[in-house]
C-alpha cells in the first residue's frame, strides 16, 4: 500500500481525538519485533545533546551518572514509575525503550507498571492517585481527548523540551495538548481504525477484493464463516471488533454512524447529532451481526479480545487499530496471511475510521519531576518514536518520520485512503463533558447490540440525556 502523504495526515488530525485499547485479560505480547522492517539495533545508546557537564557529579555508592542534569534532569540515583501500556507489542517495546533510557541516563531506574488497557479505569485509577496528590505515578500515558481532564495535574512541558524537538511534532498534536498555554503532555503516537481482513481466505472463496461497503463485509464474512466450519473449524468467525461497553465501542460506533450518514454525535456548533434514521439503521445492522458473523460474546470484547481470536486464524475480518499489525505478522497461523484496508462504507457512501492516539505527561506530584520529565522528553523525541513505531506498528506523532524508508516498510497500511476517511470524536464541543457524553453513547449503543432496547427508544433516551447533560 501506498506510503502515507504528509499534507493528507496534516489535513485530517485537524482535530485529534483518540480510544483507548482495553482488555479484561491482555494477550502476551510477542517476545521479537515484527518482520516487516528491519529493526534498529535495541542496544545502540541514543546520541546524547552535545553539551557537556559543566562539572564533574560528585562520587556515590551508586552507579555515578555520566550525563548532566540538563540531560538527565538530576545527577542524584533516583527511580520513577512509568504507567506503560498492555496491549499488543507496547510492553515489549516500552522494556527496550527504558533500557535505552537507562544507557543515557544510568542514575535512573524507571520503574514500568502496566496499567489498565480499559480507558475508563485508566482514568479512574489517575483521578484516584491525582486527587489523593499521590506521588506513586510519575510519568503516564494520555490518551488524546485527556489534556483538558488532566491538564490541573500535569507539568508544564514547554521548559523541558528542546525546540528542535517541539518543532518536530504533528502541530495540530501539540495545539490538541496545550491547556491555556499549558503543554501537558508529549505527542508519542497516533491511531486509527481500518479493517483487517485475511487474504488467503478472500482467494479461497473468490472474492477479488476487501469489501468497500457494510453489505459487502456481511455477505463475504457469512460465506467464508460458513465454508471454513464446514471444513471443520467450528471457532471460526466473520467478523470481530470492539463490543463491550466501554469507550472502544464509542469507537466502532461513531464509525457505523458516521458512515451511514447519521451525524457525529455532537457537532462542532453543538448540536446534538444521534436521534435520526441512519444512525438507528446503523445500530440495527451492528446487532445482527451479533451470534451470525460475530461471536455472541462480542459484546464483551475489547480490542485484546478481537485480536485474540484473529490471530488464533479464527476469523476473516477485524476491525482494530494500527497495533494489531504487529503481532499479527508474527502469528503463525495468519502471519503473511492477511491485510489491511479502509473501513467499509455505509449509506453515506463513504467510510470513517476514528482518530486515536497516545501521549506523555509527567505527575505534577512526582517527587522526582526533573528525571520523570527527562524520560517523557527521550521516550518522545525521534528516535526513540522510530523504534518505537516499527516494534509496535503504531504511526509516530513526528511528521519526518512518515519519510523514512523503515517506517514506511513497518507501517503499509499508513496510507491516503485510510487516513482521509479519519473521523474525531466530539471532545473539542463536550469539552471536560466528553467522557459522560462518551459514556451516555456507548451504554445506549450496548443496550441496542444486547437486545435490552430497540434502536429507535434508544436513540430517543440518548438525544435526552445528551439535551440535560450539555444544557440544550
Amino acid at each position: 500500500m501506498r506510503a502515507i502523504s504528509l499534507l493528507a495526515l496534516i489535513v485530517a488530525l485537524g482535530l485529534l481525538v483518540a480510544c483507548a485499547t482495553p482488555t479484561p485479560t491482555p494477550v502476551p505480547a510477542p517476545t521479537q519485533a515484527p518482520t516487516v522492517a528491519p529493526k534498529p539495533t535495541d542496544t545502540a545508546a541514543p546520541k546524547p545533546p552535545t553539551q557537556a557537564p559543566t562539572a564533574a557529579p560528585k562520587p556515590t555508592d551508586t552507579v555515578a551518572p555520566t550525563k548532566a542534569p540538563s540531560v538527565c534532569g538530576t545527577t542524584e540515583s533516583v527511580t520513577i514509575t512509568y504507567v506503560g501500556d498492555p496491549a499488543g507489542a507496547h510492553p515489549t517495546a516500552e522494556a527496550a525503550a527504558i533500557e535505552r533510557f537507562k544507557k543515557l541516563c544510568p542514575n535512573i531506574t524507571v520503574k514500568r507498571i502496566s496499567g489498565s488497557a480499559s480507558g475508563q479505569e485508566l482514568l479512574a485509577m489517575y483521578s484516584t492517585a491525582f486527587e489523593a496528590k499521590s506521588a506513586d505515578l510519575d510519568v503516564i500515558r494520555v490518551d488524546v481527548i485527556w489534556p483538558g481532564l488532566l491538564a490541573d495535574h500535569l507539568l508544564d512541558m514547554t521548559k523541558y523540551v528542546p525546540k528542535e524537538q517541539l518543532d518536530s511534532y504533528i502541530p495540530s498534536l501539540l495545539q490538541n495538548n496545550t491547556v491555556k498555554g499549558k503543554l501537558v503532555a508529549l505527542p508519542l503516537r497516533i491511531g486509527f481504525g481500518m479493517l483487517y481482513y485475511r487474504t488467503d481466505l478472500l482467494k479461497k472463496y473468490n472474492f477479488a477484493a476487501p469489501p468497500k461497503t457494510w453489505e459487502e463485509l456481511e455477505k463475504m464474512a457469512k460465506t467464508i464463516q460458513d465454508g471454513e466450519r464446514a471444513a471443520g473449524k467450528k471457532d471460526f468467525w466473520g467478523f470481530v471488533w470492539q463490543g463491550s461497553a466501554y469507550e472502544g465501542l464509542t469507537c466502532d460506533a461513531l464509525e457505523w454512524q458516521v458512515s451511514n450518514g447519521g451525524g457525529e454525535i455532537v457537532k462542532p456548533d453543538g448540536t446534538i447529532e444521534v436521534n435520526n434514521k441512519a444512525t438507528i439503521a446503523a445500530l440495527e445492522r451492528a446487532a445482527k451481526w451479533v451470534g451470525t458473523i460475530s461471536p455472541p460474546g462480542v459484546t464483551g470484547y475489547q480490542e485484546e479480545d478481537a485480536r485474540a481470536v484473529w490471530h488464533a486464524g479464527n476469523a476473516a475480518f477485524m476491525r482494530n487499530w494500527p497495533f494489531a499489525y504487529a503481532p499479527s505478522v508474527t502469528s503463525e497461523a495468519i502471519g503473511g496471511k492477511f491485510d489491511v484496508a479502509p473501513l467499509p462504507a455505509g449509506a453515506s457512501g463513504k467510510g470513517a475510521s476514528v482518530l486515536g492516539g497516545w501521549h506523555i505527561g509527567v505527575s505534577r506530584y512526582s517527587k522526582h519531576p526533573e528525571a520523570a520529565a527527562a524520560f517523557a522528553v527521550f521516550v518522545t523525541n525521534a528516535e526513540n518514536q522510530k523504534m518505537y513505531s516499527i516494534a509496535t506498528t503504531s504511526p509516530p506523532a513526528i511528521l519526518a518520520l512518515y519519510s523514512d524508508p523503515d517506517i514506511k516498510k513497518a507501517m503499509p497500511f499508513a496510507s491516503p485512503d485510510i487516513v482521509k476517511i479519519t473521523t474525531p470524536r466530539p471532545s473539542t464541543p463536550t469539552g471536560a463533558k466528553y467522557n459522560q457524553v462518551s459514556t451516555l453513547y456507548f451504554t445506549a449503543v450496548h443496550s441496542v447490540l444486547t437486545g435490552k432496547e430497540s434502536a429507535d427508544v434508544a436513540v430517543q433516551k440518548l438525544e435526552l440525556d445528551l439535551k440535560k447533560l450539555l444544557g440544550k
